[in-house]
């Protein structure tokens, strides 16, 4: 089917189309982590503690991770930018209610459940529509390393901006920020026109969205369930993965029915896709991860408040904003495999740094080097990750593998959050720190293996096909 001429018009207007995508997945990614600098204040207000915080936040995430490929799937259904809409106003709304929430349930129905189906609802339609507005491999390559810096930023300036938020006012300012920038994203989407029509007569397989929802909540469930009953986190982590296998079958027998189900096998077909979903899936994890458990272990332990929280991890924030910055430059020159081995090798450096600094000095600073670290290996590899997935499929196939590849990315977020959480809450007192950090140490050093694993790719871009992609 030929895109309309909007497509050439918006490829044209390269910073007027990337502006509202980018922010999108900007806000999306803040509201993952901002919370872990306010941990302290919100369960003192709301009268729970670090463990309701975390079970918040995880749900949020989880939310994503579970509803992120009927997301993608329901693009085609309604249209790439209706959903965006969609998505963007469901978002806001669940943060004006956490604003105004008087206890932690109210919070978890604003910010764990409308904000988490709101991401879902509006994030795959910002990686479709920046695949079919920029069909050059340089274009498109400049694109989501636009958006992908953007959510890595967001992720990583989270605590600084939510620090600064609560100091200033209150945790709950924070979400009313939120809930202003949606408007922003709104007014600037009103330029976009979706490149293909929308398909209201389209199946849509709900059997397939419960199943695959509820594999994945029951798994991470039992995750958090660790540190209250070890066999009912047994019970819960099998009883998602027989329901996964359960759904895996579902879509394999519609397929041979000549029926369309929510994921289509074909998107693991490719090895280089398939190994790239799990880099995607480790730096989500390492990155959550570190932020809630070094977050919450200076603000419970060393006892900082919100804006200290949020200065010292200004860190990462200024290393993964520079590497994702210098990205570009870096891909001229290596591959994309190279890079992200290179990311997960840093980033787990700067985490072993974490551990060794933190373990013997009482001051702030000793957390700023392997912040700093961190943050230069995530943004190193962020977005080599996502153009290998996104790269390995046609158009067709992109609402399928753009919900699959968020989903993959968010579930990483929400186990970073509650393995090393449950770890950390587990320990406060004693190592928890030091074990939490570990895991993720070791999370680095497999996502190094994997990797390894990608297959050989042709040269790096030429200087200056690159230098036409940043023009």
């Amino acid at each position: 089917m030929a895109r309309s001429d909007a497509t050439t018009e918006a490829t044209s207007r390269l910073g007027a189309v990337l502006a509202p995508l980018a922010l999108a997945q900007f806000i999306c990614s803040f509201a993952g982590s901002n919370m872990n600098v306010m941990i302290d204040s919100i369960s003192k207000d709301l009268g729970t503690d670090v463990k309701g915080v975390q079970t918040a936040i995880t749900i949020f995430l989880l939310v994503m991770a579970a509803l992120m490929i009927p997301g993608g799937k329901l693009t085609v259904k309604f249209g790439r930018t209706r959903l965006l809409t969609i998505g963007l106003t469901v978002y806001g709304a669940g943060a004006l209610i956490a604003a105004l929430s008087p206890g932690l349930g109210v919070l978890i129905l604003g910010y764990s459940l409308l904000q988490g189906i709101g991401t879902a609802l509006l994030i795959p339609p910002v990686y479709i529509l920046t695949t079919l507005y920029f069909t050059s491999v340089t274009s498109r390559a400049k694109a989501f390393g636009t958006i992908s810096a953007a959510g890595g930023v967001g992720a990583a300036a989270g605590p600084l901006i939510g620090g600064l938020i609560a100091s200033a006012i209150s945790w709950r300012a924070a979400f009313v920020f939120q809930a202003l920038v949606v408007v922003v994203i709104v007014l600037l989407s009103r330029r976009l026109k979706d490149p293909l029509p929308a398909e209201p007569g389209r199946r849509f397989d709900v059997v397939g969205a419960v199943l695959s929802a509820a594999g994945l909540v029951l798994i991470v469930t039992g995750i958090l369930a660790a540190s209250v009953n070890g066999w009912l986190t047994v019970i819960l982590v099998v009883a998602g993965a027989l329901v996964l296998v359960w759904f895996f079958a579902t879509v394999r027998a519609k397929e041979r029915a000549g029926v369309e189900p929510l994921l289509s096998t074909k998107l693991f077909r490719s090895r280089a896709s398939n190994l790239g979903l799990v880099t995607q899936n480790l730096q989500w994890l390492m990155l959550l991860g570190t932020s809630f458990t070094v977050a919450t272990y200076l603000q419970v332990v060393r006892g900082y408040d919100p804006i200290q929280t949020g200065v010292v991890f200004t860190a990462s924030t200024v290393g993964l904003l520079g590497s994702s910055l210098l990205a570009g430059r870096f891909a001229q020159h290596r591959t994309q495999k190279t890079l992200i081995i290179a990311g997960f090798a840093m980033t787990a450096i700067g985490i072993a740094i974490l551990i060794l600094l933190v373990g013997t000095h009482s001051t702030p600073w000793a957390f700023v080097p392997g912040l700093l670290v961190v943050g230069l290996g995530l943004g190193l590899m962020l977005t080599p990750s996502v153009n290998i997935v996104q790269g390995a499929f046609p158009d067709s196939l992109q609402g399928d593998i753009s919900g699959l590849s968020r989903s993959v990315s968010n579930l990483g977020s929400s186990l970073g959050t509650a393995i090393a959480g449950t770890i950390l809450v587990a320990g406060l007192s004693g190592g928890g720190y030091g074990a939490a950090m570990t895991v993720l140490m070791v999370g680095g050093l497999v996502g190094v293996v994997f990797a390894a694993l990608l297959p050989k790719e042709g040269k790096p871009v030429p200087a200056g096909e690159a230098a036409q992609a940043r023009s």
